[in-house]
């Protein structure tokens, strides 16, 4: 039994407002787990990823007992914890921006008043 926890936008998409339980056949691997997910919920197909190429969605991340595997092979085992359901494997939506943002200045920001 795997758990997984999705963004809200997925949820949504899915149907469902809690995290999933999952039965894994053989090796519990980042892949093996997509995949179970997949079959349960066949509308999340392409969401995750990509249908061709079956990599990682860009603005999509994978976590497992607060360490990133979003970079790890889709082969790789996930953590024993997550494996034996203790822990959820989760997928959250990435955050862009942040860094080298200035606020316009002062000066700059045109102001529109109704008459």
């Amino acid at each position: 039994m795997v758990r997984v926890v999705l963004p809200p936008h997925l949820r949504n998409l899915a149907r469902i407002n809690h995290e999933v339980v999952l039965d894994v056949n053989g090796p519990v691997t980042i892949r093996s787990v997509l995949d179970a997910l997949e079959s349960a919920y066949p509308m999340l197909c392409g969401t995750i990823r990509d249908h061709v190429t079956q990599q990682r969605r860009p603005f999509l991340r994978f976590y497992a007992c607060s360490e990133d595997l979003s970079h790890e092979s889709p082969d790789a085992p996930v953590p024993e914890s997550v494996a034996a359901g203790s822990e959820p494997f989760v997928v959250l939506g990435a955050i862009a921006g942040g860094s080298g943002f200035e606020p316009p200045a002062r000066d700059s920001v045109v102001r529109i008043t109704r008459s």
